[in-house]
């Protein structure tokens, strides 16, 4: 009778060891949502923009080799830290949490929602539309209560998807790498992928390259939206009926999972100030109020514990590379 192969072992206890560093990160952003200075996140973005001024040009080309660089850099510096803790599991465990921590932006956003609820009951909307620029790059100039609620429903439900599901998946997939080279791709679509002349060519690259690592993400996360809000047939009807009016591939059933969800009607024409945009109308309930500013902000949150407790499934049933050369089994 064999004896257990010590490479199957290493990988279980890899997985384990990532699971927990996933829900270990996921709790620290719970509690202590982004640090307050020196937050990597916003170093790389002041990095990104530095090497933006040197390789900068109204070309794709330009724009695919500033993605590259950058998201290069960031995956490849995750492979060496999951690579450098694996054999450690409490050391893995700890890099994998402040991974996680790093990339999560589920708490800042649930702070950001509950200030703008909290302008929009005491009808300062003054203060809500300067605040809205903290969650979304709409001009805000003209915007009432209605709007600006409608603005920041919408905001949170892609957000959700974007800053909390889709780096969960990606981390238990992938352990550290996936997390930060996920982070460094959205980072950069938020910072260049925007439809304005400056950057239709140059942030293209990013912006694809943010579709496709969202695609699977956001359906996750659409999936999640109906169950955490106890609504799955409504959120999926909503989902599968109106998904493809939203000119995002991935806001579109995220955003319409939430309408679903809420029971409420979401889209319409958006301004951004130098270019408009139609996101079509998604669901069959009443516009957003003020109120459901709270309740939106409550389902993100239950679908940020689902998505966490998948990605710590996930990263237990997944399996690091194998070393070629080496044999696995003693007999």
């Amino acid at each position: 009778m064999g004896a257990r192969r010590p490479a199957a072992s290493a990988r279980s206890h890899a997985g384990l060891s990532r699971a927990l560093g996933i829900l270990v990160g996921f709790a620290a952003d719970r509690l202590l949502g982004d640090p307050r200075r020196f937050h990597p996140v916003a170093g790389f973005g002041q990095t990104a923009a530095r090497v933006e001024r040197r390789l900068y040009a109204d070309s794709r080309p330009a724009g695919t080799a500033h993605t590259a660089i950058l998201v290069g850099s960031a995956t490849l510096l995750g492979l060496a830290i999951e690579r450098g803790t694996r054999k450690h599991p409490m050391l893995h465990t700890a890099a994998t949490a402040a991974a996680t921590w790093t990339v999560l932006g589920a708490r800042s956003l649930e702070r950001e929602a509950e200030t703008m609820a909290a302008h929009l009951e005491e009808k300062d909307i003054p203060a809500a539309r300067d605040r809205l620029s903290h969650l979304c790059a709409r001009d805000a100039t003209d915007l009432e209560a209605d709007e600006l609620a409608r603005a920041t429903v919408e905001s949170i439900a892609e957000n959700t998807s974007d800053a909390c599901v889709a780096p969960l998946l990606w981390g238990g997939v992938l352990g550290i790498p996936g997390l930060l080279g996920y982070r460094a791709a959205n980072t950069l679509d938020a910072m260049f992928g925007y439809r304005s002349p400056k950057y239709q060519n140059f942030g293209w690259a990013s912006a694809r390259l943010d579709d496709v690592l969202n695609l699977v993400p956001a359906r996750v996360c659409a999936v999640l939206t109906g169950v955490a809000a106890g609504r799955p047939r409504e959120a999926t009807a909503v989902w599968k009926r109106d998904a493809a009016k939203h000119p995002s591939p991935n806001a579109g059933p995220v955003e319409a999972a939430f309408a679903g969800a809420l029971d409420l009607t979401l889209g319409g024409t958006n301004n951004y100030g130098s270019y408009q945009e139609d996101r079509g109308t998604l669901g069959d309930g009443p516009t957003p109020a003020v109120a459901d500013v709270r309740r939106t902000a409550a389902l993100a949150r239950r679908v940020g514990m689902a998505a966490a407790g998948v990605a710590a499934l996930a990263a237990l049933l997944s399996r690091p590379p194998r070393r070629a050369g080496r044999h696995e089994e003693r007999v």
